[in-house]
């Protein structure tokens, strides 16, 4: 298999988990519990996210759509059903619509479109029909977050914990988390009545915050993220009348570009079935890398 080949599907996956993450912005520190306010008193927007955050964070599943912009690398749309009750688990199809991730793919044949199933432990991607030309006729790569946080480092272990702790009141408590939050107004979301409430968030400083990263690790996503110019996120969410999560959206800036993702989420305790893929059809990542280094090596 062609190095660069290997090098455009390890990224273009490692992309595709961290944009499932639209999900898990922030992390899964639970505070705020019981303090739910009154009606009268949901005038206050941390009252009133508090409640969204209990009521949103006590769902089990529900379906996901959304779009996301990675400055010139990508832009992206999904859609699937997720389930957050023990890890992230479920079905998205994925579309590259832009960018030059999907450059790379049509170049290699590739259509830009892809199928992502998520398990506890990890999730599988199928690469479609150009990949498997050049993987001995198989579809799909299989990656284990732990392998991951072993090969990206502190990013990888900061992706592990957020999509094993995921749920969509993570830009609730990002919100809550962040100390600037504040409420817009009424808005209509697809025919829904709801309440927009908007925030800004230290990422790396929330990221710190949430997750059980150790001083070297913290030292080493700061890095990163400085490396990538993320710095802040501007945060805002749509709730309905029920307290449950409409919509949300994340802004930001990268060095190569804006950062913009939208999801909508519905269909609360949609029922969510994954199977993982034949085994007969998978390769493991770490295969992958191996196989890359070993064909660099030979180059040498």
């Amino acid at each position: 298999m062609r190095t660069s080949t290997v090098r455009r599907v390890g990224l273009s996956v490692a992309v595709a988990a961290a944009l499932t993450s639209v999900a898990a912005c922030g992390g899964s520190d639970d505070k705020g519990g019981d303090n739910r306010g009154s009606a009268a008193v949901k005038a206050d927007p941390i009252a009133a996210l508090l409640d969204v955050q209990k009521k949103t964070g006590g769902e089990s599943s529900a379906k996901v759509e959304g779009t996301t912009q990675m400055g010139a690398i990508m832009s992206m749309k999904q859609t699937g059903t997720v389930d957050w009750t023990d890890g992230l688990t479920g079905t998205m199809e994925i579309t590259y619509t832009g960018g030059t991730m999907a450059d790379a793919m049509k170049q290699n044949g590739g259509t830009g479109a892809m199928q992502a199933r998520y398990f506890k432990d990890g999730y599988a991607v199928n690469m479609g029909e150009a990949f498997a030309r050049q993987a001995g006729g198989k579809h799909w790569i299989n990656y284990a977050y732990a392998d991951l946080a072993k090969l990206a480092g502190a990013s990888g272990e900061a992706m592990k914990q957020q999509m094993q702790n995921t749920t969509p009141d993570q830009g609730v408590k990002s919100l809550l988390a962040s100390g600037d939050v504040k409420k817009v107004g009424q808005e209509d979301v697809r025919g829904v009545s709801t309440t927009h409430y908007s925030g800004t968030v230290d990422v790396a400083a929330l990221t710190a915050k949430n997750s059980r990263l150790d001083a070297d690790q913290l030292d080493q996503l700061k890095k990163q993220l400085n490396d990538a110019g993320i710095t802040t996120e501007q945060v805002d969410i749509w709730v309905d009348e029920n307290d449950l999560l409409v919509k949300k959206t994340e802004r930001g800036q990268m060095k190569t570009g804006e950062l913009n993702s939208t999801v909508y989420y519905s269909d609360y305790g949609t029922k969510v079935a994954v199977e993982k893929p034949p085994a007969n059809d998978t390769v493991d990542f770490t295969d992958l890398v191996k196989q890359q280094q070993g064909a660099a090596g030979g180059a040498g």
